[in-house]
């Protein structure tokens, strides 16, 4: 069986495993970084959490048969504040039309540009290798469950709810359009200055050009990937879309990747999420969701997958999955219907 529950101290070494085999910029693969991720969780999930700049919940994938953690996703409630701005491209499209040549063309364009509005956002997911493609779809569970943790507590998070997605890198982890673009400002390289952002991000609005710049100056490989995701990325961002996330055509300064937005709100598993007491155990399923307990401070967040029943305003629960989200008959149990998809 596999749960999610909140990360835990113990969680950090294999955490640092995860964030070595990809690049995310919420979860550098550096051990104090990904402390600190885990001390700002536990306490945001323990409730000290008072200001919403320090909150942000990081769930990982356990195993219940080899009790090892074999993935990662997060939320952070806020991600921008009056002086800490989310800095982003603006891309644009320019028409010119000559009227003596009676010839035109239309050209992409990027600005840096500040936002301090504060958006939440989702934070970056990881799956061991060795899980993908599992037949109970496991990065859907990391992925959706957040919708489904949203939906319960949609207090603690913004009216927008931002996405980053990663634009495409070279087999060595580099990203041409650092190097043609961000890298002629900035002597870094594109690891330097993406681990650097977790420490500030103010050398970014010094020293990038703050013009609109048309894409047309970079060479092709380089101007093509504004916007673009990775062929491993596609899935995800097909998802997103399907959650009512949209492009404002706004990327990443460092891969050019496309920043996707959804009002909290209006997203279907969002809204599709309520709460009921456990009825008890047994009975003939006919659903299938997310199901989660908050059960105590000892069991504490668990969420999974589950087939359920609905009687008299009231869930039941496969015994084993009860037990494994430490519910008993009366627990109150988050609940979010899906279809065969995962979706709502």
């Amino acid at each position: 069986m596999f749960i999610i529950r909140p990360a835990m101290t113990d969680d950090a070494a294999t955490l640092l495993k995860l964030a070595k085999m990809v690049h995310f910029i919420n979860l550098p693969a550096d051990k104090d970084i990904i402390a600190s991720k885990i001390a700002k969780s536990r306490r945001s999930f323990d409730g000290e959490a008072a200001d919403d700049r320090e909150r942000q919940f990081m769930f990982v994938l356990e195993d219940t048969e080899t009790g090892g953690v074999i993935g990662t996703s997060s939320l952070l409630c806020r991600v921008a504040w009056q002086g800490k701005p989310h800095i982003f491209l603006q891309v644009r499209r320019r028409e010119h039309f000559s009227r003596d040549l009676n010839s035109g063309a239309v050209h992409t364009t990027f600005q840096v540009m500040t936002d301090e509005s504060g958006p939440s956002e989702l934070g970056g997911l990881i799956l061991a290798p060795g899980y993908r493609g599992h037949r109970q779809r496991l990065g859907s569970l990391l992925s959706l469950v957040r919708f489904h943790f949203v939906g319960l507590h949609r207090e603690l998070f913004q009216p927008r709810i931002l996405a980053e997605l990663m634009g495409p890198l070279t087999p060595d982890s580099h990203t041409l359009f650092w190097e043609f673009f961000g890298r002629r400002f900035i002597n870094l390289s594109y690891a330097e200055a993406d681990a650097f952002c977790q420490h500030s991000k103010e050398f970014m609005t010094s020293l990038l050009p703050k013009e609109e710049i048309y894409a047309s100056i970079l060479p092709a490989e380089a101007r093509n990937l504004i916007g673009k995701v990775g062929e491993e990325t596609r899935p995800a961002r097909a998802m997103l879309e399907r959650q009512g996330f949209v492009y404002l055509d706004r990327c990443d300064p460092f891969d050019g990747g496309p920043y996707l937005e959804a009002n909290r709100d209006e997203i279907p598993l969002v809204k599709a999420t309520v709460t009921m007491p456990l009825g008890g155990t047994g009975g003939t399923p006919d659903r299938i969701g997310f199901v989660s307990c908050w059960a105590d401070a000892r069991v504490g967040f668990r969420a999974t997958r589950a087939p359920y029943a609905v009687r008299d305003g009231r869930i039941w629960l496969d015994a084993g999955d009860a037990e494994a989200l430490g519910a008993v008959p009366g627990a109150v149990v988050g609940v979010t219907p899906v279809d065969g998809k995962g979706e709502a």
